[in-house]
């Protein structure tokens, strides 16, 4: 059975560009995002690898650790981590785990037959600290990922959690937010005294 959100994520141990790695232990309280590349040496994901190193101030405001895993071993890894930083401008500063043996990409369920069975699919997990899973996103190799859309996604998540909120389409950080339908209008003046605007019945929507 696949993963699916709301689950644990998958505790592991496995050897990473920054040692052996207990991956709940590693989190800790944090929140991760866990995402995973086909092999080394590939172009887009050498971009990708890039632009989430150079992310490490946002990753870090949001207490957010990020991991990325690629089916090659660790010495291949210091290879690659080298390319990166030659050629994206930005060295490697978090760990890339090596998975020869496919475990965590099975864990994760990350080997999709019917796509390409000898390599992982390219997956993003973001994971809550209870290691809940809360996001799951699967790109095509053509295509990079939008790491700015993780943060916007965690952003909303975090937000969402504290306050009994839901995120419009689109939405960024600063902007109004929907009460959720779950809340009275006799709570809601509690929870937001500051007062809402009610398009429907079942649509409030209100700063926070």
């Amino acid at each position: 059975m696949a993963l699916q959100l709301g689950q644990i994520a998958p505790d592991f141990e496995q050897d990473s560009t920054q040692g052996r790695i207990h991956f709940h232990d590693w989190l800790g309280q944090s929140w991760g995002v866990l995402f995973s590349h086909p092999k080394d040496y590939t172009p887009v994901c050498t971009t990708e690898l890039g632009e989430v190193a150079r992310l490490k101030p946002e990753w870090e405001k949001r207490n957010v650790k990020v991991i990325g895993l690629s089916v090659d071993s660790a010495g291949s890894h210091e290879g690659w981590a080298a390319d990166i930083a030659a050629t994206q401008g930005t060295a490697l500063n978090f760990p890339l785990l090596a998975d020869p043996d496919r475990k965590v990409s099975t864990l994760y369920d990350m080997v999709h037959p019917e796509a390409d069975p000898t390599v992982t699919v390219r997956s993003v997990f973001v994971i809550d600290p209870n290691k809940k899973v809360r996001l799951i996103l699967t790109y095509p190799p053509s295509a990079g990922r939008n790491f700015n859309e993780v943060l916007r996604v965690i952003d909303s998540l975090q937000l969402t959690d504290r306050k009994k909120v839901a995120t419009p389409a689109n939405w960024q950080p600063g902007e109004k937010v929907i009460i959720v339908p779950s809340v009275s209008d006799e709570a809601a003046r509690e929870l937001f005294p500051q007062g809402w605007e009610t398009v429907r019945p079942y649509l409030r929507i209100v700063e926070v």
